[in-house]
């Protein structure tokens, strides 16, 4: 039996009336606009900036010690927070005038390679009349840093030292104008003695609670916790052929700048010792080390990543040992270096494991927490709360 031509329109109308009731189709024939995708907002990786003010007198030989073993994992420590954080670390040494130099600088950086091979060239000297230039330093380490204007960044300064400021340079700008300067930036400042020199602690205390710091206090030693494990000479291993799968590419600048990072990675592995390179290896596998690990302008990661296009770069912009082969070769040699750093990345990740798990079996929680390596945790642990970061784990060791 045909269908009349009445019948068909009606029921074209119907389905056309129940698509428009569902929202299946527009309820006016005129064409409609291509709607603009909403962009969702881009979110930023939170920034812990942390500052070292450090006393590099005589007396400091043991602190100075500790620092060059748990930079490491303290940096390690500080990164685990959640959501990851970028850190930026930043050290100002100092002593006093008319020593071999009042103040180094050295500025907020990601490059934890470049800042630790500065820190192995440190040897405790000078001092011997008590007090130290702790007003200069304090002061260049709030107004020479390059601090970010975020708001949500945690910013903050840890003063080390075993002696009480000079106050009697006519010169200096004081710490409590200095700490001023601090709270406006929304810069922490919190205070570690070494030792038990008593107008220290109460200087030191008294600098903590202008700037609403934390007071912290150490052996002269530097009460770091320091363990040789079974499995820190493989990790040190890994951590240079982890290294060996960089590719660093740009232009002649570009290059020359991350040659300078490259040359403090084979300082760290020729002269510090196989502990301090298996926390090195330990931070540079785990996504909080991706920063001092890739620095800027790594192609493995670029490309495998989808961030760059071999395609895009000039001959002269590649890493020298991919610049005389075809473009074919050159993804391959990409593709194998990407292969190679996941399986040691897993690796330093499972032995890693191993090693923590070794240190706390033979360290007390106890004597961890009234370590330098606890007592920084536990003090950036509650004041980067404020800034929405979450510590859930014990410190790296």
């Amino acid at each position: 039996m045909k269908t009349s031509l009445k019948t068909m329109l009606f029921a074209s109308v119907l389905v056309a009336g129940t698509a428009m009731a569902v929202g299946l189709l527009p309820h006016t024939t005129k064409p409609q606009p291509i709607p603009t995708p909403v962009q969702l907002p881009t979110v930023a990786k939170p920034k812990i900036e942390v500052v070292f003010v450090l006393d590099t007198t005589g007396s400091m030989s043991g602190l100075i010690d500790a620092a060059k073993n748990n930079i490491w994992s303290i940096a390690s420590t500080m990164a685990s927070a959640q959501p990851a954080p970028e850190m930026h670390l930043g050290l100002v040494a100092f002593r006093d005038r008319g020593d071999a130099y009042v103040t180094q600088v050295f500025d907020l950086s990601r490059d934890l390679d470049s800042m630790y091979a500065a820190l192995m060239d440190f040897r405790a000297d000078g001092g011997g009349d008590g007090p130290e230039s702790v007003n200069q330093a304090l002061h260049e380490a709030v107004t020479r840093m390059s601090w970010s204007q975020d708001t949500n960044s945690y910013k903050v300064i840890f003063l080390v030292g075993d002696a009480p400021p000079h106050m009697d340079y006519p010169d200096d700008v004081k710490y409590p104008d200095t700490l001023k300067l601090a709270t406006a930036k929304g810069i922490v400042v919190n205070t570690i003695q070494a030792g038990e020199q008593a107008d220290t602690r109460t200087t030191w205390q008294h600098i903590a609670s202008l700037n609403q710091g934390r007071f912290l206090q150490v052996e002269q030693s530097g009460s770091a916790v320091a363990v040789a494990t079974p499995f820190d000479d493989k990790l040190a291993q890994l951590a240079r052929e982890l290294d060996e799968t960089r590719l660093f590419y740009g232009d002649a600048d570009k290059r020359a700048q991350l040659r300078k990072k490259e040359q403090a990675a084979e300082k760290v592995h020729a002269a510090s010792p196989a502990a301090v390179q298996a926390k090195r290896a330990e931070f540079n596998a785990s996504g909080a080390g991706a920063s001092n690990f890739l620095a800027d302008s790594e192609l493995v990661d670029a490309v495998s990543s989808g961030k760059v296009s071999l395609e895009s770069l000039r001959k002269e912009e590649l890493p020298a040992p991919l610049q005389t082969l075809k473009p074919s070769e050159q993804k391959a040699v990409i593709a194998e270096k990407a292969q190679q750093r996941a399986a040691l990345k897993e690796e330093i990740a499972r032995l890693g494991a191993q090693r923590q798990q070794y240190i706390k079996d033979r360290i007390s929680a106890n004597a961890v927490a009234e370590s330098l390596d606890g007592q920084l945790y536990e003090t950036v642990r509650t004041q980067a709360k404020a800034k929405g970061l979450a510590y859930d784990r014990a410190p790296s060791l």
